[in-house]
C-alpha cells in the first residue's frame, strides 16, 4: 500500500521473441519497475475484489456464471467474467515434492477454462513446464509466486478470480494472504484451506465429526511432547503444518530422537502448529483423491499403497484400483471423506490420506488442493478430475463422470523414481519425508504385471538368471514375511547371499542354500567375504536391504553402507519388504507373461 501510494507500480512488458527484428506479439509477459508504459493493454479498470471479511467466500461470481440462459443480465455477467479471465497459479520451480504432476494439473485447468470460454492467465516462472508454453494460455506471466507480484498481476488484469489449488503447496499457502487482500479465491475458501492445513484445527474438526484419527496432541514444550509420547508409547510422528512433501516430518523411536526432530520441525514450521501423533506400526496407507462441489463429492478414486504407512505418499508404490481392501474399509473411507468434504465445504480438488489396520480406518491428513496422484488417477480412470474440478470452482454446471470400477479390466501401478546416484552420500531409503524426484505409472492385466513394468520403467535392473542376490533384513518379523519369496528366488536358480543374521535365519528355519557374507563396519570394510566385496567384485545384481524394525546403530550403519554401495555400482535395490515380496512374485510368474500394451488398448477393454 505504501508503494502504491507513492506511485511506484510495475509495468507489463513483453518478452521479445523476434530478436528486435520485428514487433513482438506474444503472450510472454513480465513485470518490471524499469519502464514507463505497458506493452499490453488492460480491458478492465479493476479486478473482482472480495469484501474486507477476507475468509467469507463470495457467491456473486458463482451465481453469475452458473447459468447463461435465465436472463439477458445474467448472460452479460457471465460473459464479463469470461472476458475478465481467471488467474491460475502454477507450480513454480521443480523441487522434491513439487514437479511435473502439478504442472499437468495447472495445464488441465487452463485448457478447461479456455474450452469454457474463459480468458486464462498463468503465473509461473519455470520455463521447463508445459504451462509456460506460448499456446497454453491467453496471457503468461514469468513471475515469482509471491503475494506482492500475484496481487499486481491480479489487479492489472482485472481478473474475476484466482485458482490456487492446482499448483501444489506453494500457491495453496498463498490462499490466506491473497484472501486477506481482497482477492477472490475460486473454489474452497481460504478459511477452510487453513482449517485443513493447520494440524491442530484439522484434528479438532475430526474429533468433532467423530472421525477416527491416531492419538494426537499439540504441545508447547519438549517436555510435554516427551510426556505425551511416553503416555501413548513410541514411536510417534512429528508433523509440522503448512509444509510440502513432508518437510521435517519424522518418526521418533525414543526421547532423544523426539527432541532432535522437534527442533527441526520448529525451524521449518515457523509459527505454525506442530502436532505429535502416535505412529501406527504395520498399517496400510490409502489415498482418496476426489472432486467436490459445495461440500458434496462428485467423483473419487481410492488407491492403496503397497508399502505400509510410514512411507511418504510421493515415494510410495500406489495401486489403482485398490486390490486388497475390505468392503468395510472402503465403506468407512467413503463415509469419512463425505463428512470431511461437507465440514470443509470443499469445492474443487482434494486429497485425504487414510491408514487402515484390518477394518479400523483412521485419517492421516487432508489437502484441499490437487495432489501429485491426480494425473495418475485421471489417466487410470480415463476421466480428467482437474477438468471437472475447474468447472466446479468457476461455478459452472458440473456432471460427475460415470465411473464403474467393476468394468475396469486392468490395474495401474505408480512407482517412484529417485536421483540417489546424483546425490553423493544420500541414504537411498524411504521414510515419511519425500525423497523421490519423479514417478512413472504402467498399466497391466493384473497388479503384479503392472508393478513389474512400472519398476522397469524407472530404470530398475532385474538380475540375470543365476546371478547372485544379496539379502540383508534386520528383524525376524520381516525375515519371516520374506521367507517364501526367498525360497522362490532360490528355486529360480539365483545364488543367495545373506548377512550373518539373515543367512542364519533362512538356513536354520528353511534350510535354504544361502552364502553368508559379513556386514560392513565402515566404507573400507570390503575384504573378501564381505557384503561390500560381493557388491563391488562378486557380481551381485540385486540387493534386498530392509533396515526397518531395528534401532541398533550397527545395523543402521551397515544397512546404509550396503544400500549406498548398491546405488553407486548401479545395482537394483529394494528397501521395502512389501516391494521385495511383490518383485519375487512377479519374477516367479516369469517375465514372458507380461506383454506391453498401449494405453488405448486398455481403454478399449474398459469401454467393451
Amino acid at each position: 500500500d505504501l508503494r502504491k501510494s507513492l506511485g511506484v507500480t510495475p509495468c507489463v512488458k513483453q518478452i521479445d521473441t523476434l530478436a528486435a527484428e520485428f514487433p513482438a506479439n506474444t503472450n510472454y509477459l513480465y513485470m518490471t519497475y524499469s519502464g514507463n508504459h505497458d506493452d499490453v493493454s488492460s480491458s478492465f479498470d479493476g479486478p473482482v475484489m472480495d469484501s474486507a471479511d477476507s475468509f467469507t467466500p463470495r457467491k456473486e461470481f458463482q451465481n453469475r456464471v452458473r447459468s447463461v440462459s435465465m436472463a439477458e443480465k445474467r448472460h452479460d455477467a457471465v460473459q464479463e467474467s469470461k472476458d475478465r479471465g481467471v488467474v491460475v497459479l502454477g507450480c513454480g520451480a521443480y523441487c522434491i515434492g513439487s514437479s511435473v504432476e502439478f504442472d499437468w494439473c495447472a495445464v488441465s485447468a487452463v485448457r478447461q477454462l479456455r474450452k469454457d470460454g474463459f480468458k486464462s492467465i498463468i503465473i509461473n516462472y519455470n520455463p521447463e513446464t508445459v504451462s509456460t508454453d506460448y499456446d497454453e494460455s491467453d496471457r503468461l506471466y514469468f513471475e515469482e509466486m509471491s503475494l506482492e507480484r500475484v496481487l499486481d498481476i491480479y489487479e492489472r488484469e482485472g481478473a474475476a478470480g484466482v485458482v490456487v489449488s492446482v499448483g501444489g503447496q506453494i500457491p495453496n499457502n498463498l490462499a490466506g494472504p491473497l484472501s486477506e487482500s481482497g482477492v477472490h479465491i475460486l473454489g474452497t475458501s481460504a478459511r477452510d484451506i487453513e482449517r485443513a492445513e493447520d494440524r491442530r484445527q484439522f484434528s479438532d474438526m475430526l474429533d468433532d465429526l467423530g472421525v477416527k484419527q491416531p492419538q494426537w496432541s499439540v504441545l508447547s514444550s519438549k517436555d510435554e511432547a516427551v510426556e505425551f509420547s511416553n503416555k501413548v508409547g513410541f514411536p510417534v510422528l512429528v508433523r509440522p503444518s503448512f509444509v510440502l512433501s513432508g518437510a521435517a516430518m519424522r518418526v521418533a523411536s525414543d526421547e532423544t530422537e523426539l527432541r532432535n526432530f522437534l527442533d527441526l520441525a520448529a525451524d521449518v514450521a515457523d509459527d505454525k502448529p506442530i502436532v505429535v501423533t502416535k505412529f501406527i506400526l504395520g498399517a496400510k496407507e490409502i489415498e482418496f483423491d476426489g472432486v467436490a462441489n459445495g461440500g458434496k463429492i462428485l467423483n473419487y478414486a481410492i488407491g492403496e499403497h503397497l508399502e505400509n504407512a510410514g512411507v511418504h505418499s510421493g515415494d510410495a508404490t500406489v495401486i489403482l484400483p485398490a486390490q486388497k481392501l475390505y468392503v468395510g474399509t472402503i465403506r468407512q473411507i467413503k463415509k469419512s471423506a463425505a463428512a470431511i468434504a461437507k465440514a470443509l465445504n470443499i469445492t474443487g480438488p482434494f486429497n485425504i490420506q487414510f491408514m487402515g489396520i484390518e477394518n479400523d480406518v483412521m485419517v492421516i491428513e487432508c489437502n484441499l488442493r490437487a495432489s501429485r496422484t491426480f494425473p495418475f488417477v485421471s489417466k487410470t480412470l480415463n476421466a480428467n478430475f482437474i477438468s471437472l474440478a475447474t468447472r466446479a470452482m468457476c461455478g459452472l454446471n458440473v456432471t460427475p463422470y460415470n465411473i464403474s470400477l467393476l468394468d475396469i479390466d486392468y490395474v495401474c501401478v505408480k512407482a517412484p523414481m529417485f536421483s540417489f546416484t546424483r546425490l553423493r552420500g544420500a541414504d537411498p531409503t524411504l521414510g515419511v519425508e519425500m525423497a523421490s524426484t519423479g514417478e512413472v505409472a504402467c498399466f497391466g492385466d493384473d497388479a503384479h504385471g503392472a508393478f513389474l513394468q512400472s519398476l522397469l520403467a524407472t530404470g530398475f535392473k532385474l538380475p540375470k538368471d543365476g546371478a547372485p542376490v544379496l539379502i540383508s533384513i534386520a528383524s525376524d518379523p520381516f525375515r519371516q514375511e520374506f521367507a517364501q519369496s526367498a525360497q522362490t528366488l532360490s528355486k529360480m536358480g539365483y545364488k543367495l547371499l545373506g548377512t550373518p543374521g539373515t543367512a542364519s535365519f533362512y538356513k536354520d528355519h528353511y534350510g535354504l542354500d544361502i552364502t553368508e557374507v559379513t556386514k560392513p563396519v565402515d566404507k573400507d570394510d570390503s575384504g573378501p567375504g564381505s557384503a561390500l566385496d560381493a557388491i563391488k567384485e562378486g557380481g551381485v545384481e540385486l540387493v534386498i536391504n530392509i533396515s526397518e524394525g531395528t534401532t541398533r546403530r550397527d545395523e543402521i550403519t551397515a544397512g546404509y553402507l550396503v544400500r549406498r554401495a548398491a546405488v553407486d555400482f548401479g545395482i537394483g535395490l529394494i528397501t521395502n519388504v512389501k516391494c521385495a515380496v511383490w518383485l519375487a512374485i512377479a519374477m516367479g510368474k516369469g517375465m514372458e507373461t507380461f506383454k506391453a500394451k498401449s494405453i488405448s488398448e486398455f481403454y478399449s477393454l474398459h469401454k467393451n
